[in-house]
């Protein structure tokens, strides 16, 4: 999952960077409400933090701009404000969600965890294809049953297409999703990860789950 950080204080968009790099999620940074613009126009984020006081526009100016053109990122807003008042204004604007500073990180993490939840009637934070089921909240990994044990960016990769199971992912955009502006790998690296996953996934179980679609890219869905 990949997730822009929004937000002018440098030391406290750093160390909400790291500790969400540190939890698996592909980070980018930007100090100012007009660069937020600039970093969506060029990928696609599966979250947005958003702190409210920024220079140039502020962050309930940028979402409202979001909202406006039917981007619907999901928006978590941070602020110094804890007024009633201040969090409704947030939330009508089109907000997910709303942080007072100072937070705990384990509470940062925990409303990530819930925003990033695929919108559905039923909330839930376990999803199945076949045999295999994925926690995203403890990371754990099953099939049949089975623990898995997978590094941070195999359950990065694998969280992304069962949370897509069904669809077929482009290469361009699975690496869009699990790396950020950073990453310096090769053009191959998602073939990569895409192996580490099968050995893992289906080497040892009759059904494969995870299928080449030649020309297109790679789909997670049961064979039968």
């Amino acid at each position: 999952m990949r997730i822009l950080v929004a937000e002018d204080e440098k030391d406290m968009n750093h160390l909400i960077a790291k500790r969400l790099k540190e939890e698996g999620y592909s980070v980018d940074s930007c100090y100012d409400g007009t660069e937020v613009f600039d970093y969506l126009t060029c990928a696609e984020y599966d979250a947005l933090i958003l702190d409210i006081m920024m220079p140039h526009m502020d962050g309930l100016q940028v979402l409202k701009k979001l909202r406006n053109e039917n981007n619907h990122v999901p928006v978590l807003l941070l602020t110094a404000r804890d007024s009633v008042e201040d969090r409704v204004t947030g939330l009508d604007s089109g907000a997910d969600d709303y942080l007072v500073k100072p937070f705990a990180f384990q509470e940062l993490l925990a409303r990530i965890r819930v925003m990033l939840r695929k919108p559905a009637s039923v909330k839930t934070t376990v999803y199945k294809v076949g045999d295999l089921e994925v926690h995203t909240d403890t990371h754990q990994v099953l099939r049949n049953h089975q623990e898995i044990r997978l590094s941070s960016k195999e359950f990065s990769l694998l969280r992304y297409m069962v949370q897509n199971a069904g669809i077929v992912l482009s290469r361009e955009k699975l690496e869009q999703h699990i790396w950020n502006y950073d990453f310096s790998g090769g053009s191959n690296v998602i073939d990569v990860y895409i192996r580490y996953l099968r050995k893992k996934i289906d080497d040892n179980f009759e059904d494969k789950l995870i299928h080449t679609v030649r020309g297109e890219g790679y789909v997670l869905r049961e064979s039968k």
